[in-house]
């Protein structure tokens, strides 16, 4: 069996070799990079299981890597890292597509348990060729795209795949854990205050500007897409 592959990108040398003594321990294949630049060139050059991702790291920034590779990859599973402590950073990341983020200092047991959840997730777990749908609102999960009567829309992977589970639990009240668990995964550590965030970004893509509002707030529970032809 082969040994999942990890990328590491950070540019501090000391942690970067720990993390990666620590990963060989656990019986992963690494490879390193201490720059942006070099990062991606890695990534567009070999298959990774899992990429680590310092956001500030020089040549190209953390998030520039992740937007960049999010453009021809969309399965690698990528967690950044970040000193930051602001949900900003953090939520800029997840809306450019990264899987999970872990805040420095952190303790290497908890880094180890995120990557083993991430690596035991199949790449294709959202994909359904089934195509979902309410009113003019139509979403082919395959092709990853999604339209509004004439209109394409454009979603971030993120808002895709909560707009995905909202459709697939259509009429049902789903609370924002529930979204938490569905989307980002049962072990997430952030806070759920991000699907707020995310849903006022699916809104002002998906309903705003249309007669119909689909996406309903459920006040003290959560979040509906709504069906208001049943």
């Amino acid at each position: 069996m082969e040994k999942p592959k990890i990328l590491i990108i950070e540019d501090e040398q000391k942690l970067s070799r720990v993390l990666q003594l620590e990963l060989e321990y656990e019986n992963y294949e690494t490879g390193v990079a201490d720059n942006g630049k070099d990062a991606l060139q890695l990534i567009e050059d070999e298959d990774w299981d899992l990429v680590l991702l310092d956001i500030m790291i020089p040549e190209l920034s953390g998030l520039e890597v992740l937007r960049r590779v999010r453009r021809f990859d969309e399965e690698t599973a990528i967690v950044l890292l970040t000193a930051r402590d602001e949900i900003h950073d953090k939520v800029s990341g997840l809306d450019l597509g990264a899987d999970d983020y872990i805040t420095k200092p952190f303790q290497i047991e908890e880094l180890l348990a995120r990557i083993r959840v991430l690596l035991r997730r199949p790449k294709a777990k959202r994909e359904n060729s089934d195509e979902l749908s309410v009113g003019d609102l139509k979403v082919n999960p395959s092709a990853r795209e999604v339209t509004r009567g004439e209109v394409q829309i454009e979603l971030t992977p993120r808002e895709f795949d909560l707009l995905v589970c909202l459709l697939q639990n259509k009429n049902i009240v789903l609370t924002r854990e529930q979204l938490i668990n569905q989307v980002w995964g049962f072990d997430y550590f952030g806070d759920t205050n991000v699907v707020d965030v995310y849903i006022r970004y699916l809104r002002q893509k998906v309903d705003k500007g249309f007669d119909v509002a689909f996406i309903q707030t459920v006040r003290g529970i959560g979040y509906t897409i709504k069906d208001l032809e049943q």
